[in-house]
């Protein structure tokens, strides 16, 4: 029993960790104006909070989410729906994390859309996260507290018990789901990323929801993009160069139109 507690606590507490070395890594390379997707200058006019602000919300956030579901494994006992053992097959395991991807998408696509489409709930609630008109990396997570425990904790919970992973699985998949996130929202197009390269759901993507123009669009997360294209809230764009270094995701022609 004590193994598997102990597997669950850094189920929660390695994710947070991996979220601020990853924020580090590439807010260090944002450095690099020939991969931003909008300029500092633009970051700095556009958005309408400050960095301390953002950093503040989202360990508060962090915090509260980690207590909540250290609280949820200490009342279910941690196995609710959920193996305590390792998978020793390859598929079953692949298969756990797929089931788990599928789940936290479905999940955040139609409870993000809800957010959008009631005008109360985004007034109080996801309004927030967009004031990062600019997403950058430690943004990521800096979201309404109480959006946060149902986006991210119920439907991380409902991922780990849905998919049948093991405590210890669970550790991987939620930093791997952790660095996705971060990525989505580095707003840098880096060459060679891995993320880029096998997920059309990208920084690039979101970065399109972000502006005004896409609020309605691209509502999927963090993984896939079926979502969006099933249900005709998918914007495509192409990626640009800036005159004056960088890129920008242009929506196309009919999306400008509308």
């Amino acid at each position: 029993m004590g193994f598997a507690v102990s597997d669950e606590l850094l189920g929660t507490v390695v994710p947070i960790v991996v979220y601020w070395i990853y924020s580090g890594i590439y807010m260090c390379l944002g450095s690099f104006e020939n991969y931003r997707l909008h300029s500092k200058s633009d970051e700095e006019e556009k958005n309408l909070v400050s960095k301390v602000t953002v950093v503040k919300g989202v360990l508060f956030q962090q915090l509260l989410q980690a207590a909540v579901a250290i609280l949820l494994f200490t009342v279910t006992g941690g196995h609710a729906g959920a193996s305590s053992q390792q998978p020793s097959s390859f598929i079953v395991l692949a298969s756990q994390l797929v089931t788990a991807m599928l789940v936290m998408d479905t999940w955040q696509y139609f409870l993000h859309r809800y957010f959008h489409e009631n005008k109360f709930l985004y007034r109080h609630l996801h309004s927030r996260h967009h004031r990062l008109v600019v997403p950058y990396a430690f943004g990521a997570l800096y979201n309404h507290p109480l959006e946060g425990l149902l986006l991210d904790t119920v439907g991380g919970a409902l991922s780990f018990m849905l998919s049948g992973m093991s405590p210890r699985t669970s550790i991987y998949f939620f930093s791997f789901a952790t660095i996705k996130t971060v990525d989505d929202h580095c707003g840098l197009m880096l060459p060679g990323n891995p993320f880029h390269i096998f997920f059309r759901n990208n920084s690039a993507y979101h970065d399109v929801h972000h502006q005004l123009y896409g609020s309605k669009y691209n509502f999927s997360q963090p993984f896939f993009v079926m979502w969006d294209r099933i249900l005709g809230t998918y914007m495509p764009y192409s990626l640009e160069k800036r005159a004056e270094g960088g890129f920008e995701a242009r929506p196309t022609k009919e999306f400008k139109e509308d």
